[in-house]
């Protein structure tokens, strides 16, 4: 079991290494002030960096990250989009806190509130209500329009600047009806970028929890000394988990099924459907 990072070998295709002299003064010009994703923090670059994991600050994406720390000790780097959603503030908590967590220092975090601009999704329209546990749509008003390419886009993009050949995202399928968490978008995502990267660089999408359940991922999660306590996954609230989203409620009944105590919930006057 790996908590935080240790120096490991790490195995898998090469790609070329762009951090080489000079890069890192050219990068420092001074960037547009109009570009659609605002940089908060752009780190030092490190040659030694192998993958990046996206991370939320969510329960399967501090999953995922577990697992690329199992598979790259620290020469992980850490990237968190923030894209107008309600629970910005306790997501980018969230999500330093399992960075501090794991001791890793590549951090970006990329602003995409374009997305909460263009609306079309109660994640980020604070007009809308965030559906109950009990909504049977087919298409939760809770998707975001094409999110996870977006997301993923920013990942290939720092990953050719790192050199990283690993991209792990936390997506998963089947507690989900998202059209963009689905094994037919990452398919046809990596023959994309099998296609459009240049000569020499290959950069994979790994999603290591698509095929799981929440239960499954729970487990996975204390299997891998995943600091779960850390995680927030409610769609509504940032004082306290609401227990009434749908992402409260997917949340509790894998822990449930999981047979663990959600360590968030029970450090809280949680009461489900409160």
């Amino acid at each position: 079991m790996l908590r935080k990072c240790s120096p490991i070998a790490w195995f898998g295709t090469s790609v070329n290494n762009p951090a080489k002299e000079g890069w890192r003064e050219s990068k420092q010009r001074p960037l547009p002030v109009n570009l659609p994703i605002l940089i908060r923090s752009m780190p030092e670059i490190s040659p030694s960096t192998r993958a990046v994991a996206l991370l939320s600050g969510g329960l399967d994406s501090c999953v995922a990250t577990a697992q690329a720390v199992a598979a790259h000790g620290c020469n992980v780097a850490a990237l968190h989009v923030s894209y107008g959603q309600r629970t910005a503030r306790r997501e980018r908590e969230a999500f330093e806190a399992i960075a501090d967590h794991y001791e890793l220092t590549q951090r970006l975090v990329a602003d995409a509130a374009y997305l909460g601009t263009m609306g079309g999704s109660s994640l980020t329209d604070q007009q809308e209500s965030i559906p109950g546990a009990d909504d049977e749509s087919l298409l939760p008003s809770t998707y975001v329009p094409f999110r996870n390419a977006h997301l993923l886009s920013v990942a290939v993009a720092w990953s050719e600047v790192l050199g990283a050949g690993e991209i792990f995202c936390g997506a998963h399928a089947p507690d989900s009806t998202y059209p963009d968490t689905q094994p037919r978008f990452f398919e046809a995502f990596q023959h994309l970028l099998d296609h459009a990267l240049p000569t020499g660089t290959t950069v994979r999408v790994l999603a290591p929890l698509l095929h799981n359940d929440k239960a499954t991922i729970v487990r996975r999660g204390v299997d891998l000394g995943a600091p779960l306590h850390l995680t927030w996954s409610c769609y509504a609230d940032e004082d306290a988990p609401c227990g009434r989203c749908h992402s409260c409620h997917l949340r509790q009944t894998g822990f449930d099924a999981a047979g663990v105590d959600d360590p968030l919930t029970s450090m809280s006057d949680f009461s489900p459907g409160r």
